[in-house]
């Protein structure tokens, strides 16, 4: 029996560096499932998880690779269970008093429930629990495996974890008074961050925006404190790994910088017009799950079919990150190339055509065909995706709101555009138009002051409950406060009701190219991450708890071309998007970062040349622009980004949890 971490190396950079979420998937199977065994055992063993580390599970593996690793049964920890005394049991459980008195429940006494027992902790155990599984001496000799995996996060993308907190916003920036509530939820937020590196075997410098001086009888001051005690929470769990963990790093081998949702106010709410932020934002998905009919076998009723949106979906993650016309357009000269190449399909299609079919037809035809019914169904159902997604577009007028919300955002529309927009458009969804007056509420904050906010919530046949939405969101960005603090760079999300000239973000024209029209939006952390890559936060934003030497600075080749001129921070309040060239179409040439042949995988080969990782943690939610904005940096800083948030949100979701 010992007590700690697998002796795998992830580290970065080093032999075995590999994707994040193939890590997580790997220790799990490999280093938990697959060396859970002993020589007299039966092959077939039982795994007994919890409500949280069954969710670890099902985000990291699915049920086949379990299987595969010679599990038979996945059984609940707290439900009744049927005695195997012939099995071994592999316990994947948090370190949780309740947990360890259930398992010494069902190993002890003259008949325990399975013969030998293989328990990992998903994060460190206190030691009052490991005495009280020691002074148990019926069960000590059960036990093969007494082990701190320490993975309690769940991987939603291969560059994108969560840590399951859906109400964090409530509970760390909502009742101030109820220190317990908030004490729980960021040190659950800590366990599961600090868990990621013990995976990945890397020991982060921390980053962090940093809280400003402030009266700390003002409401917003513990507030803004709220990403320093996370860091505080992480470096403290993380230093410890390097006496605890075998080959743990004992200097910094990434970056991690920590940000709240009021870093930046528009990401959540503005309508992102790539393919898959489109897909959860207007369509009714379960997650990644999509609902469809389709035609009946046995020419009945059509049937509903469930189909995952994910990595496997090879047509999924060549178009998610493209705008939803190109993706659109994508899928239609897919569609005909695929008819051009496919003899099943073109013998398909002259059958339609009313031409006889010959023997050797029919059998090219039944040689293809179980391949060219897959590839038709994938297709097909893309192309019914983008097409409900269009629908909604045009009969919505999207295109025309998309315009005035970026509009705003980057300085070119004013007061009066949304008051003829709400005044023309009565009959648009209530969502849409608080969505609009949620920008509208972040670019020009005194435009709500006082009864102002009030008559336009009437204009747009909006409730008092929509109102609270936006008080809510200004409460969180610290909009209240005096407007003499934004000079100073107070910590809050406000922007220039000056024209783009005027705006502190750099121009970027010159540097990204050509892009769809509605495609101008891009979120804050973008130009974070740069900064961080360079070496250029800006002290009075942000801070670090183990500051790195100077000579580390940048990491990338770009940091020895930084741009030397004196500009605002990129981050600054009452600052604006800077304006990208719109155009309808763009070459199709041009790699934009976001193919299935692009980011990750067209890295994946040359990982030991990539530098050092970067995370970035936003506490109250992401959204799957900053997703995006990841696996774009990937490619393009050649450092694997990776994105951490207590949810992903989509804006119907964040307006419901988070601020209603």
């Amino acid at each position: 029996m010992s007590l700690s971490d697998s002796e795998f190396s992830y580290g970065g950079g080093g032999s075995d560096y590999r994707p994040f979420r193939h890590i997580s998937r790997d220790r799990l199977l490999y280093e938990m499932l697959r060396s859970a065994k002993s020589g007299d055992s039966k092959a077939w063993k039982v795994l007994i998880m919890d409500k949280v580390t069954v969710k670890v599970m099902s985000h990291s593996c699915k049920m086949a690779d379990i299987t595969d690793q010679e599990v038979s049964l996945v059984e609940d920890l707290f439900r009744r269970r049927q005695p195997l005394p012939s099995l071994d049991a592999v316990y994947y459980i948090q370190p949780s008093k309740e947990n360890v008195v259930m398992f010494l429940s069902d190993m002890s006494g003259r008949e325990p429930l399975y013969k030998k027992a293989y328990v990992f902790f998903s994060s460190p155990i206190p030691k009052e629990l490991i005495n009280h599984i020691k002074c148990d001496t019926s069960v000590l000799p059960r036990i093969g495996a007494l082990r701190e995996m320490n993975l309690e996060y769940f991987p939603i993308d291969s560059q994108g974890f969560i840590t399951d907190q859906e109400t964090a916003l409530q509970e760390l920036y909502g009742n101030a008074n109820n220190i317990r509530r908030f004490n729980t939820c960021l040190n659950n937020m800590a366990i599961r961050m600090a868990t990621v590196f013990a995976s990945l075997k890397e020991l982060p410098n921390v980053w962090y925006r940093s809280a400003k001086e402030s009266d700390e009888s003002e409401p917003t001051a513990g507030r803004e404190l709220v990403p320093t005690k996370l860091a505080d929470a992480v470096w403290d769990m993380v230093s410890k790994y390097k006496s605890t963990i075998p080959n743990f790093p004992q200097s910094e081998t990434c970056d991690l910088i920590i940000v709240d949702r009021s870093i930046d106010q528009v990401a959540p709410v503005i309508h992102e017009w790539t393919y898959d932020a489109m897909i959860h934002d207007l369509l009714d998905m379960d997650g990644n799950k999509y609902i469809h009919e389709v035609a009946s076998k046995t020419g009945g009723s059509p049937e509903k079919k469930e189909v995952l949106l994910e990595e496997h979906d090879a047509v999924w993650l060549e178009l998610r990150h493209s705008h939803i016309a190109d993706a659109s357009e994508r899928l239609h000269d897919k569609f005909t190339n695929f008819v051009q190449k496919n003899k099943a399909a073109q013998i398909h299609q002259s059958g339609r055509d009313g031409s006889e079919l010959s023997t050797r037809d029919l059998q090219k035809m039944v040689q293809a065909l179980p391949q060219y019914t897959e590839q038709v169904e994938k297709i097909s159902l893309h192309v019914e995706i983008a097409g409900k997604i269009n629908t909604i577009i045009r009969e919505n007028d999207l295109r025309e709101l998309g315009q005035l919300e970026q509009d705003l955002v980057f300085g070119d529309a004013a007061a009066k555009d949304v008051i003829n927009f709400l005044r023309t458009k009565q009959k648009m969804s209530p969502e849409y138009k608080l969505r609009l007056l949620m920008i509208y509420a972040t670019v020009y904050p005194e435009k709500f002051e006082g009864d102002k906010g009030v008559k336009l919530m009437q204009l747009a046949k909006l409730s008092p409950d929509d109102m609270k939405v936006v008080s809510n969101m200004q409460m969180l960005a610290g909009a209240t406060k005096k407007k003499a603090a934004a000079a100073t760079g107070d910590f809050s999300l406000k922007f220039s009701n000056q024209k783009t000239s005027q705006a502190a973000r750099k121009d970027r024209t010159d540097e990204e190219e050509e892009t769809w029209s509605l495609f101008r939006f891009y979120p804050v952390i973008e130009e974070v991450i740069e900064n961080l890559n360079k070496g250029d936060l800006p002290k009075s934003d942000y801070a670090c708890k183990n500051e790195p030497v100077p000579a580390s600075k940048g990491n990338s080749a770009r940091s020895s071309t930084r741009n030397q001129t004196t500009q605002a921070p990129t981050t600054a309040p009452n600052s604006i998007r800077s304006r990208r060239t719109a155009n309808w179409a763009k070459s199709r040439a041009s790699d934009d970062g976001y193919s299935s042949d692009s980011t990750l995988k067209n890295v994946a080969a040359d990982f030991k040349k990539m530098g050092k990782r970067i995370f970035v943690f936003i506490i109250g939610g992401a959204t799957r622009s900053e997703l995006r904005v990841c696996h774009k940096l990937t490619t393009k800083l050649k450092r694997e980004v990776i994105l951490g948030t207590t949810s992903m949100d989509d804006p119907p979701m964040y307006l419901t949890i988070h601020l209603k």
